[in-house]
Parts: C-alpha cells; structure tokens; sequence
C-alpha cells in the first residue's frame, strides 16, 4: 500500500506542478516540513488521505464522504478541478487561558472537488497542517443540484498503522462519565461498558469510541484524534474496526428525526483533528484545537473574571444537606450560603456557587416527564437570594448561579431569558448549568446535532446578558472558548462526585494521569478538586477519595479551568495548613511548562500567573510511587522566589495513609533542581512567589 501510493503521490505533485493533465494528487507539509499530507483520488474518484511524519505513516491511506438521505451517497466520482495553497503565521491573545500569547502557524490546503456525473455535486476539503498536527473539514458550497443535505452517515476514516496502545472512553451518545480503559485498538470493546450501575443514563449502540483519544505507537508516537469548532452538526464518535485497526467517523444520530446531521448549503462541518507528536507531554502544549477556532466574537469579556469559587455542592453529595428542602435538611439557606461568603472573604476565594437554592428539586428525580419541573427564578423560602447577593458584593465575593435542566430542554429555552435577565439584574456574571437525564424530547441524545444547537445557543443567548457559562452533563469542548469566552469551563468526564457515591469504588489513582493526556487536550475541566477530607468520614465511609491531599493540591495546576472549586466542606479547611496553597493559587496563566509525562502514570506542569510572575507547580503520579528530578529553569533568570512545598510524606499512600503531608519552604532560583518524591497516588504542589 505505502509503495504504491509513493508512486502515485509522486506522479499526482508531478502533474500537478508540471502539466495540463488531470490533477488526482496534491501534498502540503507543516511549516517545520516534518508533517505531510496527501490528497489524492483513488480510480473510482473516491478522495482519499495520507499523513506522513518524517519517515513514518501516521494515517495510512484513508476515505472521506458522506452518505445521505433520499440521495445518492457523495464519496466517488470525483475529479480535482482546483487546489489552493495558503501560509498563515500570526499570534493572538487568550483573554483567558493556559497561556497568554498563542501562536497560529499552519499551511493550508483546499482541494475543490466536482462529480464527472451529470449532478455535478461540489465538495470542497480543506486541511491545515501545523507542526503538531492537522485538522481537516468538508464544505459544502452552495449549487444547483444539493440545497438540502441530510447525512445518514459521515464517512470519515482514520486507517492505523499499527496496533497502537489506546486511552478510550466508549462512544455513548448521552455521556462521557466514563472511566477510560487502557487497551491496544484489537482490544476495544465499547459495548462491555453499556451497563453501569453508577451512571445516570448511557446509550453505546456501537463498538465506538468518543474523543479525544489518546494512542501511542510500538515506536513511541502520539496521536490523538479529536473535533474543532462544533456547530450546528452532531457530535463525532469513532467506530472501531478491530480486525483492520481503522476508525471511523460515527456521529451521534438522533431516534426522533432518524438522521445524523441536517444542513442547508453553503456549510461546514467541525474539523477533524489529528495531533502528532513525539513526546506525550507535546499533547498538552498544543493549542491546534483552540487554534482551529475562528475568533472571538465578544469584543469585551471584562466582566468575567477567573477565579476560585468555594459552595454547596459536595455536602450534598456526601449527604450531609441535600438539593431538596423538602427533604428536611436543605443546604441552599441564606444561612449556610452566608457561612460560605465569610469563608471565601477570609481565603482569597473570588465565588460561591449554591446548588438547590431554587423551587423543582423535589419533583425531578424519578420522574420520565420533566418538563415544568424547575422554576429557574424562584428561589425556596428559606433562600433570600436578593440578600444573599447583598452580603456577597459587600464581601467582595462574587455569586455562581446554578440552573439545572434536568434534561428538560423546552422548560429551559422557555425560562432562560428571564433566568440570564435576573443574573443580569443581580449583577451575577457565571452560571453552572447541569443537564443530568434523558433528553426531552424522547429520542434525542447529549450530543447529537440537536442538543449540541442547544448548548450553543445557550451560550450566544448569555452574551447578551454578560453570562459566563459553566456546563455540566455537557457536549464535548471543541475549542469553542476561543469565539465565545463566555464558555468557560465544563464537565464532560467522570468527576470528583463519583468519588462520594460511586458503587465501583470512586476513580482509581490512575484517572487523572489519563485525563491529563486526553480530556484535558479538549478543553478545560470543571473538576472541583481539593478534598482534604479523603476518607469522607463520617458520611460516606464506604467511599473516599482515592488521592493524597498532596495530590489533591496539586490538580489546581494540572488540571486546567479559569475557575476552580475549594469543594469540601468549611469544617475540613479550618486549621489545615495545606489550605494556603488554595489561598495562593493561580487561576489565569500567563504561560504553562509542561515539564514531563506520561499517559496514565504521571504528569508534571508548572504555570506562571498572569501579573504577578508568580509559579505554580503541579505534579501527580497514579498507583505506583514515583521520584522525579524538576529542573526549575522556567523560572525568571536572577530572581530569588520562596517556594512552599506541599508533598506526601514518607509514609503517605492514597489508601492506607492519605493525609500524610509535609509542607517546607526554601529560597530557589532558576538554577535549582528538586527532587519530587510522589507517593502512590500522591502529587506535589509548589508556589514560587517572587521574593
């Protein structure tokens, strides 16, 4: 196959550079010229693709095109009647991010395609190539002869070189709260995961998987495959062939409209990513997928501001107070919202979020019609949400709103102008929202084209209220933030939650060491980090966290969101000394170092906070103890800093002995080396402050 299309590649550059003949092949190569791609016909006229790192074949000869309803399928007959080349190097600035400055570097290809067949149908397939990676999308231009398409299928295929090592989370139409299985390609098997006891709702029909995910080569490559710019199209997830080691796209189709995706032409559908690179921690330096985003469409976000939120949230969990008053121990009172405040003010904490502080919660669970349920202006009589807000501002602490559809989406649309207009009026700017249940209507799913409108909308409707949006039981991150900031953070994996209540034993030690090279390369995560009361006494012991505090501190580096949660309850910060790093870090980056990695076993990053040159340090290791050697070279050249060291101690272990922790203090510079000891499912986390 790879000599063969050698030969033909050569022949297509060849005419296409040199002669009149038809052009059936064109390559383009990233601008470090390391990665290259082919596209080319094949005799049928059926275009095809190639990716080429180096020496290497990454993506083997691979078909593109869709099939469609009441249509004849547009896949073959195809001729090139045009090819365009273009050369793009500009840098633009996060408002909030990883990183201050990003740069955009890439080569573009756009390959015009025609049927010879009397339809004539035009297709257009446009590539950028960066130097870790290439994202590619169909367009569909407006003619004569396709006004209306529906997809039934997308036919998007990723053939494999190889039997590579996988990261993977099943293609559930509904959910991503999945644990990830590490399993070679052969070995996938998504449909032995349809079951779980723990999960709200799952729907896998297939043996699919969703992305990003993660794959490493025999020869130590990494690649993940991913989507960017998710608009007005359904969400992908991958089928796997494990007998050829391909996939291909499946999207999420909907059981009410009986297709996939419907669009008027001219249109555009997401890209398809693909990152290269050779070391894994390059994953999650890239910025290709938020790169691959158009600009922002909001000329001020000014009055979003990241930060670090405590609230009524995990005492629920545990179930210390409850979502419900009518339970009898509601935990969204004035009071209790009140005790919050004072805590926030008095730990550098800039939120509190109050779940439950609105009319509906004791009709929902358990109920298949839930529309009409939640009243999203109305709080409970015992939440006085016009003081709440009063106290807050005179703290200087800022109220999170929270909106829980219950899945319930006409009940949401109907509310959630006068829902954004009461924020707006109470001066209230980030809203948590939650989508926990079966879709209403019947028959669609979280992430099919329907529900990703939804989401969308629910984010460009809130602009015009100054709305921060937050979403829980979410679609899938796209790198979206980049043209709407006001998407913040989301969920879209197995959080802390499952932690307290999981019958399966909470996430394992090795979770987030997976996360960090897959999830995370999506978008940021609201992940609410910082138990320090591991083993949940006295509410859940049966459950507990299966980390170190260590660790626990340090996933306010490692795992990335401009807002991040103080999630336990107050009783558990008081007198902790730990709790200082909380105080002290950051949440808004001015750049990020990702030190060293690997899927699943460890990972080490350093960031740098925005306007103060202050760093921060982060390091997190799975079930096996770890010892690691940190340069401290990011950091500013002749500048003194006070590190404080929060680590396991000596005999510290994320079961038998999850709180030992040593916290110590030295001066360092950018010269010193340190030593990091993680104990199992341990972590160390550093603040540097300039001196």
């Amino acid at each position: 196959m790879k000599t063969i299309f050698k030969a033909i590649l050569f022949l297509g550059i060849y005419c296409f550079i040199s002669c009149d003949k038809e052009t059936t092949a064109v390559t383009i190569s990233s601008p470090d010229e390391k990665l290259k791609v082919a596209v080319f016909l094949s005799e049928k006229g059926v275009a095809q693709y190639t990716i080429i790192r180096d020496t290497k074949t990454v993506i083997d000869t691979s078909s593109l095109g869709f099939d469609l309803k009441d249509m004849p399928s547009l896949h073959a007959n195809f001729k090139i009647v045009k090819t365009l080349t273009k050369t793009v190097d500009e840098t633009w600035k996060m408002p909030w991010g990883e990183q201050e400055n990003v740069r955009n570097q890439y080569k573009k290809l756009t390959v015009e395609l025609q049927e010879k067949d009397s339809l004539q149908r035009k297709l257009n397939l446009v590539f950028k190539v960066y130097n870790d990676g290439i994202g590619f999308r169909y367009e569909i231009p407006s003619q004569e002869h396709l006004k209306e398409v529906i997809i039934t299928d997308e036919n998007t295929q990723f053939q494999l070189t190889g039997d590579h090592t996988s990261w993977w989370i099943p293609g559930d139409w509904d959910i991503y709260e999945h644990l990830y299985t590490t399993s070679k390609i052969s070995k996938i098997d998504a449909l032995s995961k349809a079951n779980h006891g723990s999960l709200a709702q799952t729907y896998i029909p297939e043996n699919a998987v969703n992305t990003p995910v993660t794959m490493r080569t025999a020869d130590g490559l990494h690649i993940s495959i991913h989507e960017a710019a998710l608009i007005d199209y359904s969400g992908m997830t991958l089928k796997v062939d494990t007998e050829n080691l391909s996939l291909q796209s499946e999207l999420v189709g909907s059981e009410r409209t009986k297709y996939k995706v419907k669009r008027t032409t001219p249109f555009t559908t997401p890209w398809r990513t693909i990152q290269v690179t050779e070391k894994a921690t390059e994953l999650i330096d890239s910025k290709l997928i938020v790169n691959l985003n158009e600009p922002s469409k909001i000329d001020d976000i000014s009055w979003f501001t990241p930060m670090k939120y405590t609230g009524i949230w995990w005492e629920m969990h545990l179930g210390k107070s409850s979502w419900d008053k009518a339970a009898g121990k509601h935990g969204a009172t004035t009071e209790n919202a009140k005790a919050f405040i004072d805590f926030s003010t008095k730990n550098n904490i800039g939120g509190v979020l109050i779940e439950g502080w609105n009319t509906g919660w004791e009709h929902w669970i358990g109920f298949e019609d839930r529309e009409g349920v939640f009243d999203f202006i109305t709080p409970y009589d015992d939440y006085d949400l016009e003081e709440v807000v009063r106290y807050a501002n005179e703290k200087g602490v800022e109220i999170i709103m929270h909106h829980e559809t219950s899945a319930a989406i006409g009940t949401y649309d109907k509310q959630m102008d006068k829902a954004y207009k009461l924020m707006q009026d109470l001066g209230i700017h980030s809203v948590k929202s939650g989508y926990v249940g079966k879709i209403i209507p019947k028959g669609e799913y979280h992430h099919g084209q329907w529900m990703v409108n939804h989401y969308n909308n629910a984010v460009i409707k809130a602009i015009d209220y100054e709305v921060a949006v937050n979403a829980h039981e979410p679609i899938k991150a796209t790198g979206l933030r980049r043209t709407y900031p006001n998407i913040i953070s989301r969920e879209g994996l197995r959080g802390q939650e499952f932690n307290a209540w999981a019958a399966d034993g909470g996430n394992p030690p090795e979770h987030l060491p997976i996360v960090a090279f897959t999830r995370m390369l999506a978008g940021p995560i609201d992940y609410t980090p910082g138990i320090f009361n591991i083993k949940l006494t006295p509410y859940k012991e049966d459950n507990q966290v299966n980390t170190t505090i260590a660790q626990q501190l340090a996933l306010y580096v490692v795992i990335y969101s401009p807002i991040q949660m103080a999630a336990d309850l107050i009783e558990n910060y008081e007198g902790n000394p730990a709790l200082q790093f909380i105080r002290d870090v950051g949440v808004d980056w001015k750049q990020t170092k990702v030190i060293n990695g690997e899927i699943g076993d460890f990972v080490t990053i350093a960031r740098e906070e925005r306007n103060t040159g202050n760093w921060f340090l982060g390091s997190i290791t799975d079930e096996n103890p770890r010892e690691l050697n940190v340069s401290l070279d990011f950091l500013e050249s002749n500048t003194t800093y006070t590190a404080t060291i929060y680590k396991d101690a000596e005999d510290a272990h994320w079961n038998d002995n999850p709180t030992a922790i040593v916290i110590e203090t030295m001066e360092v510079t950018s010269e010193t080396n340190l030593n990091l000891k993680l104990a199992a499912g341990g972590g160390t986390a550093i603040s540097f402050l300039k001196k």
